[in-house]
């Protein structure tokens, strides 16, 4: 059976302001969005294998989380380190806007570690959570050593950290290169403008530096994408080559939000999931767009994966 790694951060959130009526949250997050779209978004010939490294103070509950999925390999778990694991205090400041504060040492990945546990699998998603998921030349190491598909969810390369921990938007270091270790690589609307005024300049950029799907993730109005002529999805037909790159708008579905954490991580981890599931670029996307949407209507990342199944999901 093929499987598919996910690397990113599990982080115990704490979170202000979601209800202003109502007291903070704690609950999982990080990565834990994404592996729930994983999860519900992966056909059933595909499993996943959660490269994820968590602090010995929450791994027992880590553990009691990744049991809940139902498409993670058996015997499957995070790895234990003896950091604190990741924390972050979240302050919504309006329906799409936050102020993040982070805490935590979990370590990222080095190529020594990394190599050997990509060896067997088919697939790789990285999402950058904390942002020190892995550095440049373990990326770019796992570029020449690696030879599936690659997608990155650059998100927190693009944020730095103040002495107080708090989170601030800034330009990524490096662009080119980094784009440069990835096949499909996802940003947001103010992460793309970090980067470039002109989207068709950064999405020609990108795609010269060997990116075939640039996805830009735009809220509630949808996804945006920019596609190398003749890249179509891994297992469909290829597009034809033409002169000139594929590039739409796929809008999002209406809906009353309840809360929109986590909504780009199921989408992208979905996205990448339907690409190796088959699926061509836009339905791929259309999919990605109505699970992300879906899961602007739930809190929480635990039973996720069941909702965005459209199960009942028992408290």
């Amino acid at each position: 059976m093929p499987r598919v790694g996910i690397v990113g951060s599990l982080v115990w959130d704490v979170i202000h302001g979601r209800d202003p009526l109502a007291a903070p949250v704690e609950e999982w997050g990080g990565i834990a969005y994404a592996l729930a779209g994983m999860d519900a978004a992966l056909d059933d010939d595909w499993e996943f294998v959660p490269l994820i490294k968590v602090g010995r103070d929450m791994s027992r509950r880590a553990t009691d989380f990744l049991r809940t999925l139902s498409r993670m390999t058996a015997g499957a778990r995070c790895v234990e380190v003896e950091a604190p694991n990741n924390r972050v205090v979240l302050h919504y400041e309006s329906s799409e806007r936050r102020c993040e504060r982070m805490a935590g040492g979990v370590p990222g990945w080095n190529w020594a570690e990394l190599g050997p546990m990509v060896r067997d699998l088919d697939a790789v998603y990285v999402n950058f959570i904390s942002g020190y998921e892995m550095c440049l030349g373990t990326a770019q190491a796992l570029r020449r050593g690696f030879s599936g598909p690659l997608y990155a969810d650059l998100h927190s390369l693009f944020l730095g950290v103040r002495q107080d921990g708090v989170r601030t938007l800034r330009p990524l270091p490096d662009a080119p290169s980094w784009f440069g270790c990835f096949d499909a690589v996802q940003l947001n609307e103010d992460e793309m403008r970090q980067l470039s005024s002109d989207p068709l300049a950064l999405a020609a950029d990108a795609l010269g530096a060997g990116v075939r799907l640039l996805v830009v993730t735009l809220g509630p109005k949808g996804a945006a994408y920019v596609a190398d002529p003749a890249f179509d999805g891994w297992r469909g037909e290829r597009a034809p080559r033409a002169a000139a790159v594929r590039t739409a708008l796929v809008p999002a579905p209406a809906i009353d939000a309840l809360d929109p954490t986590g909504c780009g991580d199921v989408f992208g981890a979905s996205l990448f999931a339907r690409l190796l599931s088959g699926d061509a670029v836009e339905p791929a996307l259309h999919e990605a767009v109505r699970l992300a949407s879906r899961n602007a209507t739930f809190r929480g990342a635990s039973g996720l994966s069941q909702h965005l199944r459209g199960e009942l999901v028992t408290p």
